[in-house]
């Protein structure tokens, strides 16, 4: 029996973005004092605008509104792809927690496209 999608919290796409910002939140406990509001806030607010896209564009109910919204969290996936890479490079994260944050981002990313292409 398949479920029915009756909110925007019933997309797994969501929910992977919702464990995502979990996830970068944890990981940015630990950067210094003084990046609180550079990079830190930077990775966070994209990291969070992921799943925030996904159920603003939901709630649209427009498909070709939901797409736009998608595609912005499609960007803002990108955005913290580049911030995490940046962590890494400033050792501010380690590389077995960049690769875990890419992956993630990563898999979000092709249910993004992959949810746009069937709207």
């Amino acid at each position: 029996m398949e479920d029915k999608i009756k909110g925007f919290k019933d997309l797994k796409v969501w929910q992977k973005g919702i464990e995502l910002v979990r996830e970068v939140y944890k990981a940015t406990n630990s950067f210094p004092k003084e990046e609180l509001y550079g990079l830190s806030s930077q990775i966070r607010r994209a990291a969070v605008s992921v799943p925030s896209n996904i159920a603003e564009g939901f709630r649209r109910r427009h498909a070709k509104e939901f797409k736009q919204f998608l595609n912005i969290a499609l960007g803002s996936c990108a955005e913290t792809e580049t911030q995490v890479i940046i962590a890494r490079e400033l050792n501010y994260i380690d590389k077995n927690t960049e690769e875990f944050l890419m992956d993630k981002t990563d898999h979000i990313s092709g249910m993004i496209v992959n949810l746009s292409k069937k709207l």
